[in-house]
């Protein structure tokens, strides 16, 4: 008895420790503004970080070298859409007088700024790390990018004729004087400012010559004409297309002198601006943006030679409206998003190894080209007896979209059961074998209802012509929300089975597109559970018709639930913690930017809960800060796939929720866009998921940890210690599971 009271005692003084403990951290929780700006990073230099991140792997030796080249070209193409978008966006802030401060404190001037600030060192080494490192181990590797004055008489003579057979009738050169106003230059376009002077006096005139982007960038020369090299057999060379036509001047200005000319490259404000509340017909409406973005917006940046006359820069600068804040000195060749086309040459050595998707084994006897396995037709199955037995979940590329996902859909449209199907399109290939087998099911009988999204950024044409030829077929085609952009990924097909009717979900995390599939890393999961079947059902009727819908059984949508149900599984974390358990979440995905969920985050690190984040791209989350973030780390995974998979763990003491969707944690996702987040209910998928996390996170090759004051540290192997890429594990771990019988 004695030692029982003793106990009891022990136990009321540890939990009198506890509740001191408890006190405390409200105390401190509640001393500590998480509105504070020092808390915060800038969204636009937190994507900053992730482009040089990119562009870490084309300087990697350890990347192969064509490889090396396409990373070098993604920097610039992402650079530009940045442009395009959110720099065009800051710009119009600063015109509009919009002195609102992020929530890192930074007013619109000091973010466009601070860009500038950042991006002009990267963009140096960028190109000099090109021009000085890849140009010759390219030449060591028999490939050359090479400029007129490495060309023997021979080459230059080929050149000239081609320029005369097959250029000079697609340029069109523009003068500029007062019977010539300034041309419209367009968006992306790389184009030569020519300065010329009549032959019998010294009056100089500007001219302008568009790069034409129907023609190569580089211009190959013929396998005689390759240059000789006794240490490497040379198996490609070309010239870049504007040395060609700046040598080649005089056929354009006959009976002038060519004093100068300089390449250059502009780019311009590219986002769409629908009024959808006016319009009365959004496909029309976007159709006539599409046609504004084509003509361009205002101009939001100027690449141009470093090495350009002050006259020909400040002509450029004024006709355009820059300032100098808005111009890109370039030492070297301009736009080497174009260096990505060096990707189609044949050498396999200076590529990362193949790897084709695998097919799940749980799916390797699925008709109809079973007798390929070698089974008797009675001993196949069907793919939704499989989804019958347990949930079916697929991680690409290291599973198959085209034997899970694309099979599916194509299966249910085949199928004579289906009675209907239900999906929503944000982004597809030109060749969609979704949409024809959509299409197929419709002349099958079957009702047919897509939601395409014709808001989705620079797909919006292809979209635009996916939804005529939809229509064109009997499919019922919807395009939204107004005021809503719609970016989950779900499919819903009915069938009739027996006497009753059953449904089929699909809930991703990317988009139904096969080519992009085979690049980004995603995750979809294939149920028939009724509760799940019953809110896509919802889900649809919501964004096809009037339904107010405000409750979902399991479903997370957004932005009905999904930002209140987030923050309560954070808040549940922090109450086992400060009960004495354990308080633990892991969560995957492109994007951290929600201050609401940030300050949610800091709290549940005040509490004690362990925080494991996973952010590829953007993370405004500071971690590491006494007090605030001490238990939260953050590493971004930037290798040979695209990292485009959300996933969300909570430990929920002992009964684990995980959800995998479309949504990061940003307050596009969360309130004007229309997400789905599932939860896996499934013991084994939620195995499997956990040891995603756990490979994600002890990756030491492509993983890199971000620091209180906002650097990303790569993380390195340790001495002895075995390399480990995650991206590589998983595509191990996929082919080990094909071989199992």
């Amino acid at each position: 008895m004695a030692t029982t009271q003793k106990s009891m005692g022990k136990a009321k003084a540890d939990n009198s420790k506890v509740d001191n403990k408890k006190s405390v951290e409200a105390k401190s929780i509640k001393a500590i503004s998480l509105n504070d700006s020092k808390y915060y990073f800038s969204r636009e230099l937190s994507w900053l970080e992730f482009n040089n991140r990119v562009l870490h792997e084309a300087l990697d030796p350890r990347t192969p070298l064509l490889e090396r080249l396409k990373f070098l070209g993604i920097f610039s193409s992402n650079l530009d859409e940045y442009f395009m978008v959110r720099v065009a966006g800051i710009k119009q802030q600063i015109e509009a007088q919009v002195s609102k401060r992020t929530p890192d404190g930074r007013n619109p001037k000091e973010q466009l700024r601070d860009i500038s600030k950042r991006l002009r060192p990267m963009v140096t080494r960028q190109h000099e790390h090109f021009q000085t490192v890849l140009r010759s181990q390219m030449a060591d590797h028999g490939i050359h990018i090479l400029g007129y004055a490495d060309l023997r008489p021979e080459q230059q003579t080929f050149l000239q004729n081609y320029f005369e057979e097959q250029i000079f009738p697609v340029l069109t050169p523009l003068a500029v004087d007062p019977g010539h106003p300034f041309p419209y230059i367009s968006n992306l376009s790389l184009n030569l400012a020519v300065v010329v002077r009549e032959a019998d006096n010294n009056q100089e005139h500007f001219a302008r010559v568009k790069v034409p982007k129907v023609l190569p960038r580089f211009v190959p020369l013929p396998e005689h004409l390759l240059p000789q090299n006794n240490r490497t057999e040379s198996l490609w060379a070309g010239v870049p297309l504007e040395q060609v036509i700046a040598r080649n001047l005089e056929s354009l200005f006959p009976g002038m002198v060519i004093q100068d000319y300089y390449a250059f490259r502009i780019t311009r404000n590219a986002d769409l601006e629908v009024e959808e509340y006016e319009a009365d017909d959004l496909l029309l409406a976007i159709e006539q943006e599409l046609r504004k973005r084509r003509l361009g917006g205002s101009v939001v940046r100027m690449e141009i030679e470093a090495s350009t006359s002050p006259s020909v820069r400040e002509t450029l600068m004024r006709e355009l409206c820059l300032t100098e804040n808005d111009v890109y000195d370039i030492d070297g060749l301009i736009s080497l998003g174009d260096l990505m086309t060096f990707l189609r040459l044949p050498q396999s050595d200076l590529k990362d190894p193949p790897w084709t998707p695998v097919t799940p084994p749980t799916l390797r006897h699925i008709g109809p080209d079973r007798d390929d396995v070698g089974l008797e037709r009675d001993e196949a199955e069907d793919f939704f007896s499989i989804i019958r037995r347990h949930d079916q979940f697929f991680h690409h590329p290291y599973y198959s979209f085209s034997a899970t996902v694309q099979r599916f859909i194509t299966q249910a449209a085949q199928d004579p059961g289906v009675l209907a199907i239900k999906m929503t399109l944000y982004r597809t290939s030109g060749d969609s074998p979704i949409v024809n087998a959509l299409i197929s099911a419709a002349e099958n009988g079957k009702q047919v209802v897509v939601l395409v999204e014709l808001k989705a950024r620079f797909d919006e044409e292809n979209n635009i012509n996916w939804a005529r030829k939809l229509e064109r077929s009997g499919v019922h085609v919807v395009y939204g929300l107004v005021g809503l952009k719609t970016h989950t990924k779900i499919v819903l097909v009915v069938r009739r089975e027996a006497e009753h009717i059953r449904r089929y979900i699909h809930v991703g995390t990317g988009n139904y597109n096969p080519k992009t599939a085979r690049l980004y890393t995603d995750f979809g999961l294939l149920s028939c559970r009724e509760e799940l079947g019953a809110d896509l059902t919802d889900l649809f009727n919501y964004l096809t018709g009037y339904s107010r819908q405000q409750a979902y059984r399991k479903l997370l949508v957004a932005p009905v639930n999904l930002r209140p149900r987030m923050k309560a599984f954070i808040q549940q974390e922090i109450h086992n913690s400060q009960a004495g358990g354990q308080g633990r979440i892991i969560a995957k995905m492109n994007s951290l930017v929600d201050p609401d969920i940030i300050a949610s985050l800091y709290q549940a690190s005040q509490a004690g809960v362990q925080i494991d984040l996973i952010i590829r791209g953007i993370c405004c989350l500071r971690p590491g800060i006494k007090g605030v973030s001490d238990n939260i780390r953050v590493i971004s995974i930037v290798g040979r796939y695209l990292e485009h998979s959300r996933i969300f763990y909570f430990e929920n003491g002992g009964d684990e929720k995980v959800f995998i969707g479309s949504a990061d944690w940003m307050p596009r996702n969360l309130d004007r866009r229309v997400e789905a987040v599932t939860p896996v209910e499934d013991l084994q998928l939620v195995k499997e998921l956990k040891e995603i996390l756990e490979v994600s996170l002890q990756d030491n090759r492509q993983a890199w940890e971000l620091q209180p004051n906002g650097d990303y540290i790569q993380r390195q192997p340790a001495d002895g210690e075995e390399e480990r890429s995650s991206q590589q594990i998983l595509m191990q771990m996929a082919e080990k599971s094909s071989r199992l019988k």
